[in-house]
């Protein structure tokens, strides 16, 4: 089943313990991030604090990521970094980053997901060079994900930690 419109949305709005993500590329290529990442390759910084309806999200709600990431960072990165991960963590989302840049990867071949609850599964397909194709509903066992969840918190470091360094 593809995702997308309010059935996508629905996802954030009725998850009931927690909203979970695996990130795995260096680069997305997100229509509505466009212009902003171009200003920022162009030198534009975001000092924030903002508010938005994420930000109002993670304030309240139980959601996390882990992004695999490798140095050194891509643009979009130190974008994503700068402009939502600096923001989001101290507002209470649990990013954490995995570097594999000196070691092996402990998730190879496992693609981007978002879990719900432990139990719904959204696949995240994309193009080599992030650009979104589209969201699937995983409709099999979510052991396989709890467990890439698992080992990816413990391989990783928290956002805030990991920038300080």
């Amino acid at each position: 089943m593809l995702l997308d419109g309010d059935v996508w949305a629905a996802k954030f709005r009725d998850f009931q313990t927690e909203a979970w993500r695996l990130e795995t590329l260096p680069q997305y290529l997100v229509p509505q991030e466009a212009e902003e990442f171009a200003a920022f390759k162009d030198g534009a910084r975001y000092p924030g604090p903002y508010e938005d309806s994420w930000i109002q999200m993670v304030r309240t709600r139980d959601v996390g990521r882990v992004h695999i990431v490798s140095r050194p960072l891509s643009d979009y990165l130190r974008f994503e970094f700068e402009r939502y991960y600096q923001h989001q963590a101290p507002a209470g989302e649990d990013i954490r980053i995995l570097d594999i840049t000196e070691r092996e990867n402990p998730l190879p071949d496992v693609q981007d997901f978002w879990m719900f609850d432990h139990s719904t599964i959204v696949l995240m397909h994309y193009r080599s060079d992030g650009k979104q194709i589209s969201r699937e509903l995983y409709e099999g066992d979510p052991a396989p994900f709890i467990e890439y969840q698992r080992i990816a918190k413990a391989e990783s470091v928290p956002f805030l930690e990991y920038v300080k360094e």
